[in-house]
């Protein structure tokens, strides 16, 4: 991995120069791609060579994956369903139907966990059970508010709980301390600790305005997608992958991550928790706007040849090379992006895998956004608009 990493080296640098945009994350694309047909539609999108796509099932506004015990998969939504589906993921069920945007569920031991907006929720499980909203209690409320609503669940290798919340808006004084009310404790990852008589959120990491896609590495670290601000244009700052290991900070939105370096924002007159000099980097960057969404590791040795799977939700409008502000031919795609990681996973080359979801009049066929990985090697991916459901992507060996 390290060797590879070396040889497009001059490939990333050459692609830094070129115009912004999807092309310009496509730099070390190393496998062919080709134009595959999406089985159970009629569209086509551009994917590595031998691979196979399927829309396997509708669902009304799909969000985050996650893989549970016996093969069950959880995916939370906008439209306040948790589904439950079984292998081969050609049907789902309504699992429970929750208020307040249960935007992803993960089940521990013998207990299904539900983030909403505002809480984390409890009910007991076993692989099969039927659930109602009554089955639920609440284990520790949630910063909520208005602004970014979603709430990304993750089970840390230790079993602990991990959820993730961005800031309200842009250069909202929120931040992951003590120092800041509960209902301002926002903008990073918590995780539960349940040591005491009441579980408590402590913060994990923290200066993230709208983190959102949460994977494990092997060796047990986080890594996180994050949504950056809009209030600098449309091509500053890039979007960010983090690795997010404990305690780290990473800025937002007293500072942004520009030309390599972290850049004060004005946007904010409060004094920051912590230096620039504290700012983290990011492990890659992606277009500004690309609003990265789920995140997901790949088995060594896979296929597609690469360390995880970010998903690309694309931009509400980007205006790139004059054209008008708000232009739908303008959005930034949505794709289906894979990293390839150095040997110590601080560093990253971003290849384009999937793409084609977005006309080049700016209409959406699809816009995904959960993704996870099945024991047997397939990508499972979501998409919330257009033709929304469950996607299943194979590849060839």
């Amino acid at each position: 991995m390290l060797a590879r990493f070396a040889a497009v080296s001059l490939a990333i640098l050459l692609a830094a120069l070129l115009a912004p945009g999807l092309a310009s994350i496509a730099f070390a694309q190393e496998a062919t791609r080709t134009e595959v047909a999406v089985a159970g539609t009629s569209q086509r999108l551009e994917a590595p060579a031998g691979a196979h796509i399927a829309k396997l099932v509708a669902l009304e506004n799909p969000r985050l994956i996650s893989l549970g015990r016996d093969g069950e998969m959880f995916i939370g939504s906008k439209a306040d369903t948790v589904y439950r589906l079984t292998p081969p993921y050609d049907e789902a069920q309504v699992l429970v139907r929750l208020d307040d945007y249960p935007h992803s569920a993960v089940r521990r031991d013998d207990a299904l966990y539900v983030a909403t907006t505002d809480a984390l929720l409890r009910a007991d499980y076993h692989t099969g059970a039927t659930l109602d909203a009554d089955d639920f209690h609440e284990v520790a409320a949630i910063p909520g508010g208005g602004g970014h609503s979603s709430r990304s669940l993750s089970l840390g290798p230790d079993g602990r709980l991990h959820v993730s919340l961005g800031i309200q808006g842009n250069c909202s004084n929120q931040y992951l301390g003590r120092d800041y009310p509960f209902t301002d404790r926002r903008g990073g990852v918590m995780v539960l600790d349940e040591s005491g008589d009441t579980p408590v959120w402590r913060p994990y990491v923290s200066g993230l305005r709208n983190p959102v896609g949460l994977a494990w590495r092997d060796d047990g670290t986080l890594y996180v997608n994050n949504n950056g601000p809009d209030h600098w244009g449309f091509e500053r700052p890039r979007e960010v992958l983090e690795r997010a290991e404990p305690g780290r900070f990473f800025g937002m939105p007293w500072f942004q991550w520009v030309d390599g370096k972290a850049t004060r924002d004005d946007c904010i007159d409060v004094a920051p928790p912590q230096p620039a000099s504290a700012v983290t980097p990011p492990v890659a960057t992606f277009p500004a706007r690309s609003a990265p969404m789920g995140l997901a590791f790949l088995p060594d040795d896979h296929p597609l040849d690469v360390d995880l799977i970010s998903v690309l939700h694309g931009s509400w409008a980007t205006a790139p090379n004059g054209s008008a502000a708000g232009d739908p031919a303008t959005r930034r795609e949505p794709a289906l992006m894979g990293v390839r990681l150095d040997e110590e996973g601080r560093n990253g080359e971003v290849v384009a895998l999937v793409t084609g979801f977005q006309e080049a009049g700016g209409r959406r066929w699809a816009r995904p956004v959960g993704v996870a990985v099945g024991d047997d090697g397939a990508v499972y991916f979501t998409t919330d608009v257009g033709e929304t459901g469950l996607y299943r992507l194979t590849i060839d060996d």
